[in-house]
């Protein structure tokens, strides 16, 4: 009986305790839902403030962007150009308001049938000012403009006198001598005033049309003098670019191609060489070549030749690009020519010439001895002589033009000493 009292209790403690863990897990799996939807809420209402943040931020840039349209329109809008357009307009229209009325109100007084005699007047002097206008815009003749100027401004003078009648009797309803003079020169002067005031507005837009800015003045000038330089010097060909212009259809060629092929025409070469251009070169060069040939001046010919070195690049430093090397060779100071050396063998240029001393032993030549001399006394002094320009009159290896060279100012020390 005990025993199975102590087993009940066992199955009781087992059954509490799985209950209180049945309790925890529970409790952990609720704290740990109430984290998750706390967090979701955070993060929900995170989004929620940044997207708050961006669709304020957002409204500003719209508000500034529209500040910033409203300011760029008022800018664009009142330039002096569109305030002085627009300001016309706007005192032609308050002219057209004030001077219509009395044409009426006259023509009517007299009869009603008479009524449409005022709008007939008064915009005949507005339609032959949008014909000035027009005529501008078409780049009509002269005559055309002045025609059209002289309509508008008969009609607008025979309806300012109209008005002006109608003002000076206006004492019939009351006004005074004095104030219907007033109102008649009013009613004149702005219907004069307004077909005036177009015209001067329509030649202000046509001379701004025509100015050019100072850069493009200048371009402009400095183009026509050139065209006149080039007709000046080369008329026969700018005869002939004429002739090619009228004879191709009507903008198919341009001024340059024509010129192009008007000098070929002429010349028969491209543009900007001639048969004496062309000869003159030839004889320059053929001179050149026969300095370099002669025998009789060592020094131009060396001068000459280290000239051309320089020009094409040849040998910059001992044991340059062209071939030479610094260190001593195998094959003696003269074995084989480099690369490069060949452009200039046609022009007097000495090529390298081969041998099979080497450097260590192989006696100094006295025909290169007295080149390096003579190339001394071109350069002014020993102390002038390098291995580069040694190398260059005697065309050899560097280790045999240092030699060259030291050897020359070691008789240049004795006979001073």
């Amino acid at each position: 009986m005990s025993s199975w009292s102590e087993e009940r209790r066992r199955n009781q403690a087992a059954e509490a305790e799985q209950h209180r863990l049945d309790e925890d897990a529970r409790e952990a799996r609720r704290i740990k839902a109430q984290e998750i939807a706390d967090k979701r809420q955070r993060e929900e209402r995170r989004k929620d403030a940044e997207e708050k943040r961006t669709g304020r931020a957002q409204q500003r840039r719209e508000r500034m962007q529209r500040r910033q349209a409203r300011a760029a329109k008022r800018e664009k809008t009142l330039t002096p150009g569109n305030v002085y357009r627009r300001g016309t307009l706007l005192l032609v229209a308050l002219s057209a308001a004030a001077s219509l009325p009395a044409q009426v109100l006259h023509f009517v007084a007299i009869s009603w049938m008479l009524f449409p005699i005022g709008p007939a007047v008064e915009g005949a002097a507005w339609v032959m000012a949008a014909g000035v206008a027009y005529a501008d815009e078409r780049k009509l003749a002269g005559w055309v403009r002045w025609t059209l100027r002289g309509l508008s401004m008969s009609a607008a003078g025979f309806a300012a006198t109209i008005n002006y009648k109608y003002g000076t009797s206006l004492t019939a309803e009351g006004l005074t001598a004095n104030e219907a003079q007033a109102a008649g020169i009013g009613l004149a002067a702005v219907t004069l005033g307004g077909p005036l005031f177009f015209e001067v507005r329509q030649w202000v837009m046509t001379l701004a049309a025509k100015t050019a800015t100072p850069k493009q003045q200048a371009e402009d000038k400095a183009r026509e003098r050139h065209r006149k330089d080039r007709a000046k010097k080369f008329k026969d060909v700018t005869d002939r670019q004429r002739d090619l212009l009228l004879a191709a259809p009507f903008g198919t060629l341009s001024e340059e191609d024509a010129f192009d092929q008007a000098w070929l025409d002429k010349k028969g070469a491209p543009r900007g060489v001639t048969a004496d251009a062309i000869a003159d070169r030839l004889d320059a060069e053929a001179d050149v070549a026969a300095v370099l040939a002669s025998g009789e001046h060592a020094e131009e010919k060396l001068a000459v030749e280290l000239l051309l070195a320089d020009i094409f690049g040849r040998d910059r430093g001992d044991g340059g690009p062209s071939g030479t090397s610094g260190s001593k060779p195998k094959g003696g100071p003269r074995g084989g020519a480099p690369k490069g050396r060949t452009a200039l063998g046609g022009k007097g240029k000495r090529p390298v010439r081969g041998t099979s001393a080497t450097e260590g032993d192989r006696p100094l030549d006295e025909a290169d001895l007295e080149t390096v001399r003579k190339l001394a006394g071109a350069l002014g002094g020993t102390d002038r002589l390098s291995a580069r320009n040694v190398r260059e009159a005697v065309g050899c290896r560097n280790d045999y033009g240092l030699r060259l060279r030291d050897a020359v100012r070691a008789e240049t020390q004795g006979d001073n000493q």
